[in-house]
């Protein structure tokens, strides 16, 4: 068990099953040191946790858990991708897509249920760049997705 698993399990949480990608994709490519991983919505047990727009049916809290369980399924992917996660040497940006109602200006909280996530998992090498955008509508009505970068070694 990676460093990484094993600090995810003190939370209690297990790296699940990637998700099947929806369309024409991969859940995650290796280019050169680099794994981008495509969008990860909050799948658990294959199926989403909420669906909604965030400041409407969803609540922030309740989008931030949604975050974190995006952050688990990349987590997932980089792993499929390349074996061992004690590879991975920097997580380098997190992308966080947070379905908003009109007014809803929370996404930077909403965003922060990932980026926690990888800070806890990964250590110092989990401090990232991030952008967090509000979009009208996500894949299968999602409240959010998150797309990771990391180098490996």
């Amino acid at each position: 068990m990676s460093q990484v698993e094993s600090r995810l399990s003190q939370l209690g949480l297990a790296l699940p099953p990637v998700a099947a990608p929806v369309a024409a994709y991969v859940p995650a490519v290796k280019t050169g040191n680099y794994v981008f991983t495509s969008g990860q919505l909050p799948l658990r047990d294959g199926q989403m946790m909420l669906t909604g727009k965030v400041g409407g049916e969803v609540t922030s809290e309740q989008a931030a858990d949604c975050a974190r369980q995006c952050a688990l399924n990349a987590i997932a992917a980089v792993k499929a991708e390349i074996g061992d996660l004690d590879l991975v040497t920097r997580v380098v940006k997190a992308v966080v897509f947070v379905a908003s109602s009109p007014d809803f200006t929370g996404q930077p909280g909403v965003a922060n249920g990932a980026s926690e996530l990888f800070g806890t998992a990964f250590g110092e090498a989990g401090k990232h760049a991030r952008s967090a955008v509000g979009v009208a509508v996500l894949p299968l009505d999602s409240p959010v997705e998150v797309e990771l970068i990391v180098e490996v070694s």
